[in-house]
């Protein structure tokens, strides 16, 4: 071998070891520069323009929340969302940064919770985000702790860690808004209760002052469990907030009814139903004199033609029965046994 074959030869090495070198510092960069980049480039600055946000399962559960003027609308339900909710998941989404980068292999997406949500058993969530000109679309898998979790851009390989942790559920009931009514008790002057089992009865007072609210009728022999026994009754549209909500169903037959009254003259009637184990309200309001008309048409507005599912606890709350305001009836007195008999006499 010649001086000069063995000088190329050392040439050609050193330019393999320096391309080798320039290689790993590319990477290495590479990595450095992606620590703390935005995972969604582009909606930090346009979150006010967003138009719809969709969430979807492998198991087919899913929720779209649409803008509709100033508001958001669930548009599985027709019933608005959570603003602030929504808010929270528009500036997650946004602020999301790159902590660092994951795996790049299919086979072992499902360990991050990121593979493709076209799979019935995928764990993660689909997140598309759109606005005019403008559209986002991730996947969100496992949290890794409570500030960070997985996720992949459904269009690249690469996972990623990323903060902050998000909250993507993709059932409909969790991004509605959850007001119904709210009637403060210091306004309520009477409550007529149609029960569905027992019979009818009015709970009243007549100033607002008045702490203990009038029952009547009561049955003959019978009274209060105590002066306050119906009091709570005045709380019954305090926050009332639901789980569920839907069109209220053409001929569904309320089972008990309840009607509040206001000293200012708005009158609501509450009309409930059980279907399976939901328990399920829809709501009327009218003024029939007083200043309580605006509230009544604004409140129809709002709930007529819907029906809430709301908290067993609540609906039990609404729909008293007179027996439960009572004293529990004495129990019957034990009959005596009847002495017993003496028997023959002994024989001699």
């Amino acid at each position: 071998m010649t001086a000069r074959r063995v000088a190329w030869l050392l040439v050609a090495g050193a330019l393999v070891i320096a391309f080798a070198i320039w290689l790993s510092s590319l990477r290495h960069l590479a990595r450095a520069t992606l620590a703390g980049d935005s995972v969604l480039p582009g909606l930090e600055r346009g979150v006010n323009s967003v138009t719809q946000v969709s969430l979807r399962r492998g198991d087919e559960t899913h929720t779209t929340l649409a803008r509709q003027g100033g508001e958001w609308l669930v548009t599985e339900r027709g019933w608005p969302a959570d603003r602030g909710k929504v808010r929270k998941l528009l500036l997650d989404l946004g602020a999301l940064n790159v902590v660092e980068e994951k795996t790049r292999l299919p086979a072992n997406y499902a360990q991050l919770g990121v593979e493709d949500v076209s799979s019935p058993k995928a764990s993660g969530t689909r997140v598309e985000v759109h606005s005019p000109g403008s559209g986002w679309a991730l996947i969100v898998g496992r949290p890794s702790s409570a500030k960070s979790g997985y996720v992949r851009l459904a269009d690249k390989p690469q996972s990623l860690l990323a903060a902050p942790l998000l909250s993507v559920d993709a059932d409909p009931k969790s991004w509605l808004a959850r007001s119904i009514i709210d009637i403060a008790p210091e306004r309520v002057r009477e409550i007529e209760e149609h029960p569905a089992q027992g019979p009818a009865f009015t709970a009243s007072r007549a100033k607002a002052e008045q702490n203990d609210f009038t029952v009547s009728p009561l049955p003959k022999g019978r009274e209060l469990s105590g002066p306050g026994a119906a009091d709570a009754l005045a709380a019954v549209l305090s926050s009332l907030n639901l789980d569920d909500v839907s069109k209220a169903p053409a001929g569904a037959a309320a089972a008990a009814r309840a009607v509040v009254r206001t000293f200012d003259g708005l009158e609501i009637t509450v009309s409930g139903r059980k279907d399976g184990t939901r328990s399920l309200v829809s709501l009327a309001a009218q003024s029939p004199a007083g200043s309580g008309a605006a509230d009544a048409q604004q409140l129809n507005a709002r709930l007529a033609g819907w029906e809430f599912q709301v908290p067993d606890y609540k609906y039990a709350a609404i729909f008293v029965t007179l027996d439960e305001l009572l004293k529990p009836l004495p129990e019957p007195a034990k009959k005596s046994a009847p002495p017993a008999k003496a028997g023959p006499p002994a024989k001699p």
